[in-house]
């Protein structure tokens, strides 16, 4: 007994680091390609284009939620702050389903680990989602709770002394604070979101120069960095939990957990309970995905696994963080729209899939306990790829805003100290992380001159795990 026991646990722990293994250059490109996006395209005026609930408003909250991180934790931060700024309930709730499943790490794990099959239905249910939410929050919306919401959380957060990073979305805190030349003062959750600011605001060169530059990098490998602290618990936490549901949980559970067979009914029911186990998970973030492949080889039916899928933005923790926010009655309302939202674009998947021909074969493949993952192939290769660009970013990284340093480069804001080049402008001494930097200074010096040309207080940028 103790044997088959160990031997289950072995069993366990191979399956869930064999699926980290397949998906972690899927992982690691997602993240690398969605720090791009998070750096480089604008975001200022957000919060104002999306405050009336129109076709126009719910796009851009959609591409905006495509474009961010894929942390169901971050997406809610980011969304209350839209909401209070003035945004629609309807495109902060547009923008959420978006940022957890229509973002490139999630599909790119999905495709590897599930099949074509489930990522196109996740791509096209992300969209219809979204849709489906738009009209039933369209109809049920209680009238001015929302408005209310909104005036007692920014008096709230008045009240309290709360302010917003304007890097992340997350609380303030006071020790991390600066004023702005207009004399507003800002506070951020951690030195890392303060520095990144201070270095967007030194940073006025163009998407292109930037990338040639280490100071350019450095904002990748920072927005690299920030991603991973966001999600790593509950990806790791999905693959190792994937691994024991599929050793430990006999047939028996999911037989009658789900119904079985085929029919209308048999969709429904299955959609349904996907949604619910979701709920009671606590897994979110792209955590769900390989805990999602337990459940396929369970038996579950496709509607109920994409289902699954979808739920990741009403698990426990996330509707204790919606009740924080926002209050019982707003949770409630959020868990109800959504749990039908979710269980209704499953169901209707599968019978659309069905329609097409293109339900997946549960018998096809070999299961997980009959897969070798760890063999010489083009998924070797591809994750020595991706841990090498990891590695740059972290090296990056480290040679900018979290290395020593006591200067800031003008043009760029990363970190330096007075051993790489220099020049004297006005009186003023300032150092440059590169030549590059030095000759954009040298060009237009009056656009970079009113820059500090020292650090904050406080030392290397700090840790930012949310």
């Amino acid at each position: 007994m103790q044997a088959a026991i160990v031997d289950g646990l072995f069993e366990s722990l191979r399956i869930g680091f064999g699926f980290l293994w397949t998906a972690a250059w899927a992982i690691i490109m997602g993240l690398f390609i969605t720090s791009l996006v998070q750096v480089y395209v604008s975001k200022e005026r957000m919060a104002n284009v999306l405050g009336e609930e129109t076709v126009g408003g719910v796009t851009k909250a959609t591409l905006f939620g495509a474009a961010s991180s894929g942390c169901s934790f971050g997406a809610i931060a980011i969304g209350k702050g839209l909401f209070k700024k003035g945004a629609h309930v309807v495109n902060v709730l547009a923008f959420m389903f978006a940022s957890t499943n229509l973002i490139v790490e999630l599909g790119l794990m999905i495709l590897i680990l599930l099949g074509w099959e489930f990522l196109v239905a996740e791509l096209l249910g992300g969209v219809i989602l979204i849709g489906v939410m738009a009209v039933l929050v369209h109809l049920t919306l209680p009238e001015n709770l929302f408005d209310e919401v909104r005036q007692t959380l920014n008096e709230s957060d008045h009240d309290h002394g709360i302010t917003e990073d304007p890097t992340c979305g997350m609380e303030g805190k006071d020790e991390y604070s600066l004023v702005t030349d207009g004399g507003e003062t800002l506070e951020f959750c951690s030195e890392g979101c303060m520095e990144t600011y201070e270095q967007e605001v030194a940073s006025s060169g163009g998407w292109r120069e930037e990338l040639l530059s280490w100071g350019g990098w450095y904002k990748v490998g920072n927005q690299y960095r920030k991603e991973w602290s966001m999600i790593w618990k509950d990806v790791v936490a999905g693959f190792l939990i994937s691994g024991f549901v599929i050793v430990f949980v006999p047939q028996s559970v999911w037989n009658t957990l789900f119904l079985q067979g085929d029919g209308v009914l048999v969709s429904a029911e299955n959609a349904i309970m996907g949604v619910a186990i979701a709920v009671v998970s606590f897994v979110g973030s792209m955590g769900n995905v390989p805990f999602a492949v337990a459940l396929w080889g369970g038996g579950i039916s496709f509607a109920g696994v994409i289902a699954f899928v979808y739920a990741d933005l009403i698990t426990i923790p996330v509707l204790n963080v919606y009740r924080k926010y926002y209050g019982w009655t707003v949770m409630l309302y959020i868990l109800g729209v959504f749990f039908v939202t979710m269980a209704f674009t499953g169901f209707l998947m599968e019978e659309l899939f069905n329609v097409l021909g293109i339900v997946p074969d549960l018998a096809g493949g070999e299961t997980a306990t009959e897969q070798t993952y760890f063999e010489l192939n083009y998924t070797f290769y591809l994750n020595v790829i991706a841990f090498a660009l990891s590695g740059f970013l972290l090296y990056v990284y480290r040679r900018g805003l979290g290395a020593p340093g006591q200067y800031r480069d003008p043009v760029c804001g990363m970190r330096t100290d007075d051993s790489g080049p220099s020049i004297t402008y006005d009186g003023e001494t300032y150092y440059f992380c590169s030549e590059r930097c030095k000759q954009s200074f040298e060009e237009h010096p009056t656009d970079f001159s009113d820059q500090h040309p020292h650090v904050s207080e406080g030392g290397a940028a700090g840790s930012h795990d949310h």
